[in-house]
């Protein structure tokens, strides 16, 4: 088989970013943001609301191009990506552990889901909104899409669309799920080529790969001024009595990923029999990266060149795990979900009942793994959650705004679990020694 330059080869411009201490610089913008935002806002009584939102829109600006920019080049990322770890294994290896790993995806999203619930139903951040009167209603909700189905109903249908009928259009629209499936099909069919067919479309892949980690430094040089812009127009927009109760939320969504976070560190060292925080300080670097981009489709050659070097993770593995994970296994934002849910229900002052809870459950876990994640996907995921346990999706809106500063958190919580995957199953199909 042709030698495929592993992606992880391809990551010196990631390297500078971290050497260049990027992740100090997103909380100094993030604190700065803040400041500006405060007194940007209206109730201070600088600037009237109207100033205060043309200002909003162009702090906005710096985020919006850094996210169009990294949506722009995830597709060919993961693209390349996936075929380098299916060409860089055998067949048989794929066989032996693929459906392992989607059962392990599965069983991890059901325990980060399962935190989600059990923290938002002990700290109930959604009671301090709904003693304020509530999200209120307005015409703004008309932004959510009204026309979602029930995907509990839908499953069938749901696992038949798994397999795009047009590739295209599933690339074109953002149908990541659809794309990854497409992609590992196409990936085990260059396995069957003869080595001369099979080297023009690696040496492709592999120049894919190294445009689209320039444009991703590219992106990345704009993240501490996306943040600062971001949570400056945030703050100037919402009402200092909501932002605290916003507050209180965003503590029990992050309380609920430190505990995931403490739940891998436990997988790693039972299954491994790896000191969890040897395992935490080689994956520091990929943590903060993942952190200040909230993008773990970005922080993939990182990712992989630490499971490499620092992890000793055969590269077939990493290669091969990595990119799927980066795309289905979203623990963090499953646990996101499903406290978001539980969090609106008691802003509204709705009662959920243990079936309620049951349906959440089983709804965000197939959102998480089976439904293709498009542009806003996450908000449209999540509206069709609220709606099938009928709760208003008005108040979505305020939760929107605070969304880039928990997806920083998940994000890191993403990569880690992605890393302890990959840890894992190199214990039992991996070639080196951990």
């Amino acid at each position: 088989m042709i030698e495929f330059k592993p992606l992880n080869s391809l990551s010196i411009h990631l390297d500078r970013l971290v050497q260049g201490r990027l992740w100090m610089k997103v909380i100094i913008g993030l604190v700065l943001g803040a400041g500006l935002g405060a007194l940007l806002n209206p109730s201070a009584g600088l600037l009237s609301a109207e100033v205060s939102l043309r200002f909003a829109d162009w702090l906005d600006l710096p985020g919006q191009i850094f996210m169009r920019l990294v949506q722009m080049i995830m597709i060919p990322l993961i693209f390349t990506s996936i075929i380098t770890g299916i060409v860089s294994n055998t067949s048989e290896n794929l066989k032996t552990f693929g459906f392992r790993l989607l059962l392990y995806f599965i069983f991890t999203t059901a325990i980060a889901i399962i935190i989600g619930l059990v923290v938002t139903l002990i700290f109930k951040p959604g009671q301090y909104i709904y003693k304020l009167g509530g999200f209120p209603s307005n015409d703004e909700s008309q932004l959510i899409p009204n026309e979602q189905t029930n995907l509990i109903e839908n499953i069938p249908n749901a696992i038949s669309n798994l397999i795009p009928n047009n590739p295209l259009e599933a690339i074109i629209t953002g149908e990541m799920l659809g794309v990854v499936i497409f992609t590992i099909i196409i990936g085990v069919a260059i396995t069957q080529l003869n080595e001369g067919t099979a080297r023009p479309i690696i040496r492709f892949s592999e120049a894919i790969q190294k445009i689209c980690m320039i444009i991703v430094s590219w992106a990345m040089m704009l993240v501490p001024y996306a943040v600062f812009g971001l949570i400056a127009a945030l703050l100037s927009r919402t009402g200092i009595e909501i932002f605290i109760g916003l507050g209180y939320y965003m503590a029990v969504v992050i309380l609920g990923l430190m505990v995931l976070m403490v739940f891998y560190l436990i997988l790693v060292s039972a299954v491994t029999k790896k000191n969890p925080f040897t395992f935490l300080k080689a994956i520091k670097e990929p943590q903060l990266l993942a952190f200040s981009t909230a993008s773990s489709a970005a922080v993939m050659p990182l990712s992989m060149k630490t499971a490499d070097e620092k992890l000793g993770i055969s590269s077939n593995i990493s290669d091969f795990i990595i990119p799927v994970g980066a795309t289905i296994n979203m623990d963090g934002t499953a646990l996101f979900q499903c406290a978001t849910t539980l969090f609106m229900a008691q802003a509204y002052g709705i009662e959920l009942t243990i079936l309620n809870l049951l349906l959440i459950t089983f709804t965000v876990v197939a959102a998480s793994i089976g439904t293709p994640a498009i542009p806003g996907g996450g908000v449209i995921i999540l509206a069709s959650v609220l709606q099938s346990a009928g709760i208003p999706v008005d108040g979505l809106i305020v939760v929107i705004g605070i969304d880039r500063i928990l997806g920083m958190f998940r994000t890191s919580v993403n990569v880690t679990g992605d890393l302890a995957a990959c840890l894992i199953f190199n214990k039992f199909f991996g070639n080196k020694t951990v």
